[in-house]
């Protein structure tokens, strides 16, 4: 199929950024190649990162099944064992050469720019047909601008993890609004306790997912450009919020994935996290066997200003790469396996299709017999529909280093957004794309 470049005014795009706006490749989603006419089955490849860990239902067993009931789609599920980066690497050098996988699991911020290059095609006839098989703002994590490239397996709506036992021995609820979790924050305070970590290392994900909840959209168009907004009143009561906390030595302010995190978990000093609902997979491990075991929940996240909405910290879907040969096909195939919801939540997955979930074992115990995928799913549904990532999102990870300077005091939580509002606008100008100023 021939790709041809196109660029057309296009002023009331809500997400992303229209295809058109920005002269983006784009191959018709609508042709399915010319499957069946040999009367030989056809093949689609399938690259994934899943754990298949012990315990797990593996992609091969999911993939075998449909392989069974559907002799004339055949798909090839491949594991690739590495780095998220590393995959996308493969990815680009493959589809470049001609002979990349039809199918491929894409972190959500990792798919405008994968679309940029022309490495994922426009499915948006194929995926209109199952959207609403999943929640909204999965979906949307699918999208750039008028462009659907694929379907969202799984989310990472933030949600407040909390340990009731402790929570009940200090006379506090759960959080239900930001002003909450700061008179939570004081009096635990004042018992030698933290119901909130401040992690500088995920502050990338982590506060922009705030911003999220706090009902900011960051990336937008205004007619034919960018526009980005990371300072805007959502972010400003985030910032205020942690400044707080920070100020009043009310938080834990530790690296997420530091010592620091874990020890306070252990000692019983941390009894409250804002979190990505993909942690309820591991975050309780070192509790297990402990007087602590079973005595955490997890809740909504607390109010932020935007009523019950929560924000996305990771999460990935299964893109369509160009030059796949069978998009009508891959596409039946990619909404069948994403909701293959139990067989996926066995991978330690928020599942973003909808439906109910079985809750396994491990976290029926370590949340004291809470039905914790439940509560995830209601955070699923929850999340902004209208946050969308732009291409050279990767690169405010320099957020991180201004969050650890807030921790030391040499910047403030504002300056966070900030660099944010800098970094992006200075990276999409990196990549040629017009910025409305």
């Amino acid at each position: 199929m021939a790709i041809t470049p196109r660029f057309t005014r296009t002023a009331a795009i809500v997400a992303v950024g229209a295809v058109s706006a920005f002269g983006l490749a784009a191959c018709s989603s609508g042709d399915s190649g010319d499957s069946g006419a040999s009367g030989e089955p056809i093949t689609i490849e399938y690259l994934h990162r899943l754990p298949d860990g012990e315990g797990m239902t593996p992609a091969s067993e999911i993939v075998d099944r449909w392989n069974a009931e559907h002799p004339d789609i055949q798909v090839k599920a491949t594991k690739f064992d590495g780095k998220s980066s590393d995959m996308i690497l493969k990815l680009e050098t493959d589809v470049k050469a001609g002979n990349g996988p039809c199918l491929a699991q894409t972190g959500y911020s990792e798919v405008p720019q994968l679309f940029v290059k022309g490495l994922l095609q426009d499915v948006a006839d194929e995926a209109k047909k199952y959207e609403d098989d999943f929640s909204a703002g999965a979906f949307s994590g699918m999208k750039v601008g008028d462009a659907i490239v694929g379907l969202p397996q799984d989310t990472g709506p933030l949600v407040y993890f909390y340990n009731e036992a402790e929570f009940t021995a200090l006379g506090l609820d759960a959080p239900k609004t930001l002003d909450d979790l700061t008179a939570d924050s004081a009096a635990a305070a004042a018992a030698g306790k933290y119901v909130t970590a401040f992690t500088p290392d995920e502050a990338q994900n982590w506060l922009s997912a705030q911003s999220a909840a706090a009902g900011d959209t960051w990336f937008s168009t205004a007619g034919d450009e960018w526009k980005v907004d990371a300072e805007g009143a959502g972010s400003e009561r985030v910032a205020a919020f942690w400044q707080g906390l920070l100020d009043g030595k009310q938080t834990l302010a530790t690296e997420r994935w530091g010592e620091g995190f874990t020890a306070a978990l252990n000692d019983g000093s941390l009894i409250g996290h804002v979190g990505a609902a993909w942690e309820a997979g591991f975050l309780l491990d070192s509790l297990d066997g402990t007087p602590a075991e079973g005595q955490w929940r997890v809740a909504q996240l607390p109010d932020f200003g935007a009523g019950a909405m929560s924000g996305p910290d990771g999460g990935s879907g299964v893109s369509v790469m160009k030059g796949c040969e069978y998009p009508a096909e891959a596409m039946e195939f990619n909404d069948w396996f994403n909701t293959q919801v139990d067989d996926l939540a066995s991978q330690g997955l928020v599942v973003a299709a909808k439906g109910d979930v079985e809750t396994p074992e491990k976290m029926l115990r370590q949340f004291g017999g809470q039905d914790v995928l439940a509560e995830l799913s209601t955070a699923t549904e929850n999340l902004n529909p209208d946050f969308p990532y732009a291409p050279g999102f990767s690169t405010l990870s320099k957020m991180n280093e201004t969050a650890a300077a807030a921790v030391a005091g040499t910047a403030s939580v504002a300056d966070i957004f900030t660099t944010a509002q800098d970094t992006a606008v200075a990276s999409l100008k990196d990549l040629g794309l017009p910025v409305a100023e």
